[in-house]
């Protein structure tokens, strides 16, 4: 299985100097046929030490929001751009983000999700260069196929309350944007099976 090769290859990987402070490499987890990926930012300090994403106090709140936009936490894939704990939770920096992108770049093509969720700003700059995350959070960009939601990370309620019920808000149009792109589908296999016109003779 594709995601499986990828996660040895992560856990194996000296592309950048991260492997070397972290304990363990964090690929990301869930389902490999997810219609929704979350891709935040790096790894803290729990997740370095069970390998997996999202499994601290923000993970916890993570789930509490998946559930809320009527999905469970195994109906998703999630991930991060960094797939080792930068020192001290610092911010990932651009040759370690640049190191990684062919990991995530793999695991978007294997799973093919309908809709990807960004968490936090700088998972938002791989789409939305530029932008700020107060502006454009909870605003869907089509790219090709797919929809690009840029979300604040879980992490910023924790740290500003005053950000939770933006952060519950934007979770719960999930289903919207899952039925939004049912339509789309839908219209493109119509289109698809639309005879050509034009005259036999």
């Amino acid at each position: 299985m594709v995601l499986a090769e990828i996660a040895e290859e992560v856990k194996k990987c000296t592309l950048c100097e991260l492997f070397r402070t972290a304990t363990n490499a964090v690929p990301g987890e869930g389902n490999p046929e997810a219609r929704v990926m979350f891709i935040g930012e790096a790894p803290g300090w729990h997740e370095d030490k069970q390998g997996k994403p999202f499994v601290g106090n923000s993970g916890k709140f993570l789930t509490e929001l998946i559930e809320s936009a009527g999905l469970e936490r195994d109906d998703v894939f999630i991930t991060n751009i960094v797939k080792h704990r930068p020192p001290g939770n610092r911010d990932p920096l651009p040759d370690e983000i640049a190191a990684c992108a062919g990991y995530l770049e793999r695991q978007i093509a294997a799973i093919d999700p309908d809709v990807i969720v960004t968490l936090g700003r700088h998972s938002m700059n791989r789409y939305f260069p530029g932008e700020r995350i107060s502006k454009i959070h909870g605003k869907p960009k089509r790219f090709g196929t797919r929809l690009v939601v840029p979300m604040y990370h879980p992490a910023a309620a924790l740290h500003n309350g005053s950000l939770r019920s933006t952060i519950e808000d934007d979770f719960k149009q999930l289903p919207r944007f899952l039925a939004e792109q049912d339509t789309e589908r839908d219209k493109r296999r119509q289109e698809e099976e639309r005879p050509e016109q034009g005259t036999l003779f």
